[in-house]
């Protein structure tokens, strides 16, 4: 993974996480459960598209590794798609 690579993923991470931090925040504060549905998907949307993508290098296989980065994301969306149709 080059520098610019490591950088870019980090502050990926960084704003993802920031989403996330502030999803779980609302949930906490009202306490409505699609809250917590997106909480969920937003986390599994950002962790499909950097550490699970990066994490997986080891498989040899750039379909296998596209393939479950791409299923998180997926599953991610469907998480989201779920919260916004309960609100």
């Amino acid at each position: 993974m080059e520098l610019s690579d490591a950088v870019i993923t980090i502050v990926h991470l960084a704003v993802g996480f920031i989403l996330v931090f502030y999803a779980a925040k609302a949930y906490k504060k009202t306490k409505y459960p699609p809250m917590l549905l997106l909480v969920a998907g937003f986390t599994v949307l950002v962790l499909g598209e950097t550490v699970v993508e990066d994490a997986l290098y080891f498989i040899g296989s750039k379909f296998i590794q596209e393939t479950i980065a791409e299923s998180f994301e997926i599953i991610g969306f469907i998480i989201l798609i779920l919260a916004v149709k309960k609100s």
